[in-house]
């Protein structure tokens, strides 16, 4: 670039020079991007891990970390086979979003630390740290058998019971007399204990003949309730006659699922005590039926249709590609946790459901396939729309944030 300076010396004199000068442009980038662009930048992760055969739990987490925007100082979120790591440029970061997953769900925490360097002049260290969350391997919908110890200092309930929630603790249901109960993380912790069945267990009755017994407890109503496994119906006379929660929403006809402990082995310590207790031994019962399965319009691919639809964190893709069956594992698991968002209320209310672009015909339930019984039925599926957010709005609400 050629430049001319002028200036005036004395009145009427003026020095004038003409040079030449060389700029050299150098691209450079804050510390924290240069970081974000090589391998081994974080400082801090945090790893979650659930034991269990499905990934409803995490789908549910995923749900509450985006509602509130706890994964926002991540730089780095990926997934594995059994849980998901979570990676941060700082320590404050992570303990951040720690405090967030041990206010949402039982967890049990343990910290390690690795030296990366270290000053001999100053003794200044540089650490990563790792958090390890081991959340309780009980679900929603889980058969639980409590240790009878445990059961009698939890209200003296009985220890066979259903998990009907999972938040900071574990509640349970005894759908015999629907009692519940709340097993903390550190009481868990203290004697761990596994499920006795799972969602993967479960078995599809038909409704034969259902009576209220008249106790009732929030949404819950206490009946006696007569039913016949699917399969054998029109084969066989076997039916079954116990005791549920869920005599305001079950008919005469509807179809429901549950658990059959008639004739079935579980692997399990605790329930094995049970049967041999003389005091619990007899309140074991044939059936344990768990909710309500509702008739739905499903469109080409397997998938219902539905007005609304959920948001996803972007995740990193692990090493391994999924196989097949995993992959439709992982399809059917979203599948059914949308379906627990569509039944349950109380799951709904602490969501961010928002709308999904679609035609009007292909948003409810066939008209074809609900008869006039089954009104009550489509109106507890289908979510209002004033439940629902704009996904477009919530975007411009965040620019401008």
């Amino acid at each position: 670039m050629k430049i001319t300076i002028q200036q005036e010396a004395f009145e009427g004199t003026i020095l004038q020079q003409t040079f030449e000068v060389e700029f050299v442009q150098a691209n450079q980038q804050c510390p924290d991007c240069a970081k974000s662009f090589t391998h081994n930048t974080w400082r801090a992760v945090v790893q979650v891990r659930q034991k269990v055969p499905h990934k409803r739990t995490f789908l549910y987490l995923e749900q509450l970390i985006l509602k509130h925007g706890a994964h926002k100082d991540t730089i780095n979120i990926k997934e594995i086979h059994d849980g998901i790591d979570f990676f941060f440029s700082a320590k404050n970061h992570a303990e951040k979003f720690v405090d967030f997953m041990m206010g949402v769900t039982p967890i049990k925490k343990k910290e390690a630390r690795e030296l990366i360097s270290m000053d001999t002049h100053t003794s200044v260290r540089s650490y990563k740290f790792t958090y390890s969350m081991e959340i309780v391997p009980i679900c929603k919908d889980d058969l639980v058998a409590l240790p009878i110890k445990l059961a009698k200092q939890l209200g003296n309930i009985s220890p066979l019971l259903l998990c009907h929630r999972i938040g900071t603790s574990v509640n349970l249901l005894d759908p015999n007399t629907l009692q519940t109960a709340d097993v903390a993380s550190p009481i868990y912790w203290r004697a761990p204990f596994s499920p006795v069945a799972d969602t993967t267990d479960l078995v599809e009755f038909i409704v034969m003949d259902i009576e209220p017994v008249g106790v009732d407890k929030g949404r819950f109503l206490l009946a006696e309730v007569t039913v016949v496994r699917a399969v054998d119906l029109g084969v066989n006379n076997n039916t079954y006659l116990c005791r549920t929660h869920l005599g305001n929403v079950l008919h005469a006809g509807d179809t429901v699922m549950g658990y059959l402990l008639s004739g079935t082995q579980f692997n399990n310590p605790q329930f094995e005590a049970i049967e041999e207790s003389k005091q619990y031994s007899s309140i074991v019962p044939d059936v344990v039926l768990v909710k309500k399965s509702y008739p739905r319009k499903h469109k080409q691919g397997g998938k219902a249709r539905r007005n609304w639809k959920l948001k996803r964190m972007n995740k990193e893709e692990s090493e391994m590609a999924p196989r097949k069956q995993d992959q439709n594992r992982l399809e059917r698991d979203f599948e059914m946790f949308l379906r627990d968002v569509e039944e349950d209320e109380e799951l709904r209310a602490g969501l961010k459901l928002y709308k999904e672009q679609k035609q009007e015909d292909e948003m409810t339930v066939d008209e074809s396939e609900v008869g006039s019984d089954e009104e009550e039925d489509r109106a507890r599926l289908k979510i209002p729309m004033e439940q629902l957010l704009d996904e477009f709005e919530e975007m411009d609400m965040n620019d401008q944030a």
